[in-house]
């Protein structure tokens, strides 16, 4: 089994599309309800889906996007007018992480954690 795709909610569809292209993603599907892009590779998706009701969006999943630039990806989605929940932090978890919300109040953390991500120190055995 592989992860194909993570859809979150927009209430307006434009300004979260733009939001997301500031981002970095690519744009490769679009409808009046829908949009989907490509991640880094392209061997990830993540989309876009019109709801009327996304009162719940910011206690909803939190979506991770590993960045291997952490640092200077924010300093430069700052220089575009993304803003930051707060600045890069170490985490005692080993990640280093800086948080932000789209549009229709989703929460999203870039983060870098390289190998941490999946084998850190407290990794169950195989």
């Amino acid at each position: 089994m592989r992860l194909n795709q993570v859809t979150v909610p927009a209430f307006d569809l434009e300004r979260s599309i733009s939001f997301y292209r500031t981002l970095g993603l690519k744009l490769i599907v679009k409808s009046p309800h829908y949009a989907r892009f490509e991640v880094g590779d392209g061997s990830d998706t993540f989309s876009l889906h019109l709801a009327h009701d996304v009162s719940g969006a910011a206690n909803g999943p939190h979506v991770y996007f590993e960045c291997d630039d952490l640092d200077t990806r924010v300093a430069e989605l700052k220089a575009k007018g993304i803003a930051f929940d707060n600045e890069p932090t170490d985490q005692s978890w080993l990640w280093r992480e800086a948080w932000l919300t789209d549009p229709a109040g989703v929460k999203l953390c870039l983060y870098h954690a390289g190998e941490m991500r999946r084998f850190p120190p407290w990794r169950l055995p195989d």
